[in-house]
């Protein structure tokens, strides 16, 4: 291994979902064992590798933004090469290596398993292909079952080692990060966050066929992890600091169903749990079309699964739903929530909706304020519709104007910004348990010097959905960032809880 500062050096800069930090974890793993040496400052590295997001058109902006700075680094910096990589990079491929020349290379998911190998070929002046934009549904078999043994053959981003993903548990050694153990599970992974919880991908890809929705076409169909390579990366990721799992994929509720047990979800939640140094497991992406009563008995009965449901409602008419190549209502959904409650009945349950859809009429804007009026979301991610390449819903008609679209946005997001802002205050009185994420001195305090803890309750997901913030009393035991504290809401600030400590849990 070469001195550390002759090693080439590497920074990988994450954009989207938490889906696609796994996969820059994957990618950090590959090249710490290929002998590169991991940066954060793009300027400090040799190549900056840029892991893109694909899903709606700012995402996109946003990428091509980060590329284009990232390539300002190689006339001030050590940087030699820009490298895109990710949905963005898969999705478009050629076309995006023909009009974005500031990227010396665009690499789709075929090519990560070899990263290490085609990061060094650069450097040396090679310019490999970029990816043919196609539709990776067509590379697996159609029916689910007959997937895993075909699976092999195909990137699978996220998923483990070799070419089809499958676990490196036994082959590849743990990465030095200081506080790794002498022996343990072995997988393909380098925590690039240390915070004290991780997202762990359960499976890739989609089967579903929303109108709106790219993402099956460059993610391709659906392939769930096998049960015990989840595990052996849980193991792993306990072992490095996780003491929240976050289970990630396209839709979490399809798991098991190419495996031929559509409750493995369930069977494998408990296994998650039992972990040592994992403390709490949440499950993200539940499709309301598919969630099972076994499914949420599973998840309200298992100690350690985590009272928070990500349901993808999308909109609540169910003309504009059908329209979507999506299912339900306002009274199904409804009666799915109940449901939730009745076995949790503190439970947070967020979801994400689109206005302005091809053909939504007023009356179907105001029935999806109705449904959010009585549904009582702790989250809602409000999206205005705009067309995305190669979906069925960019040749539909009925298409409104911009102007349209941005009026009916503001009303529904104006609507949730009160509702999510008066749930928070019914949990006013509230006992919970917070995982400590960040203590911080408390700007308007400072000259007390009193602290400010900021963490999440266990019906908070991660970033996106609101945090529980302590001032915390002077003279009492400062938490460490990835403990536990007991704790009784006090007030609420917009989706932020503020809380009083009642002790460690």
């Amino acid at each position: 291994m070469p001195a550390e500062d002759q090693q080439r050096t590497v920074a990988l800069v994450t954009l989207g979902c938490t889906r696609n930090e796994v996969d820059s974890e994957e990618l950090a793993g590959r090249l710490a064992e290929g002998g590169w040496r991991l940066v954060e400052d793009v300027t400090d590295a040799d190549v900056a590798v840029v892991n893109t997001c694909g899903f709606i058109e700012q995402a996109k902006k946003d990428s091509i933004d980060v590329i284009l700075q990232a390539s300002e680094a190689k006339e001030s910096g050590r940087t030699q090469a820009v490298v895109a990589v990710g949905c963005l990079a898969q999705r478009y491929g050629s076309e995006l290596a023909a009009e974005l020349p500031e990227a010396d290379a665009v690499l789709g998911f075929d090519s990560y398993a070899e990263m290490s190998e085609q990061l060094s070929a650069i450097l040396a002046g090679q310019r490999p292909a970029a990816p043919t934009p196609g539709d990776r549904r067509h590379l697996l078999p159609l029916t689910p079952v007959e997937r895993q043994g075909a699976a092999g053959s195909v990137a699978l981003p996220g998923h483990g080692s070799g070419a089809g993903g499958r676990s490196g548990a036994d082959r590849i050694p743990d990465l030095p990060e200081g506080i790794a153990p002498a022996s343990g599970p072995r997988v393909v992974r380098r925590r690039l966050e240390q915070r004290p919880w991780a997202p762990l991908k359960i499976a890739s890809g989609c089967d579903r066929r929303c109108s709106f929705c790219a993402i099956p076409m460059f993610r391709g169909a659906f392939v769930s992890r096998l049960p015990d390579d989840v595990v052996t990366e849980a193991q792993w990721l306990g072992q490095h600091g996780a003491r929240e799992l976050f289970l990630v994929s396209e839709n979490s509720t399809s798991y098991g169903k190419d495996l031929g047990d559509l409750g493995a979800l369930d069977t494998l939640l408990p296994r998650l749990t039992a972990v040592d140094g994992v403390d709490w497991v949440r499950v993200s992406y539940l499709q309301p079309a598919e969630v099972r009563p076994g499914l949420l008995d599973a998840m309200a009965s298992t100690p350690g699964v985590v009272p928070w449901y990500d349901l993808s409602f999308q909109h609540a008419s169910a003309t504009v739903l059908r329209r979507m190549r999506r299912f339900g209502g306002t009274e199904p959904f409804l009666g799915l929530i109940d449901s939730i409650r009745t076995r949790s009945p503190l439970a947070g349950i967020r979801t994400n909706v689109i206005v302005g859809f091809p053909g939504e009429t007023e009356d179907d804007v105001a029935e999806l304020c109705r449904f959010l009026g009585e549904a009582r979301l702790d989250v809602v991610g409000v999206f205005a519709y705009s067309d995305e390449d190669g979906t069925e819903a960019e040749t539909l008609d009925g298409k409104l104007s911009e102007a349209e679209i941005s009026e009916r946005f503001d009303e529904v997001a104006d609507l949730v910004e009160q509702l999510t802002a008066d749930r928070a205050m019914e949990r006013v009185g509230e006992d919970v348990v917070v995982l400590v994420e960040e203590v911080t001195t408390s700007v308007e305090s400072h000259a007390d010097g009193a602290l400010e803890v900021i963490g999440r309750s266990a019906h908070q997901g991660p970033d996106v959905d609101g945090a529980t913030v302590f001032h915390w009393p002077a003279g009492l035991e400062v938490p460490a960032v990835g403990s536990f504290v007991r704790a009784r809401v006090v007030d609420a600030q917009g989706v932020d809880l503020v809380a009083e400590p009642v002790g460690m849990a």
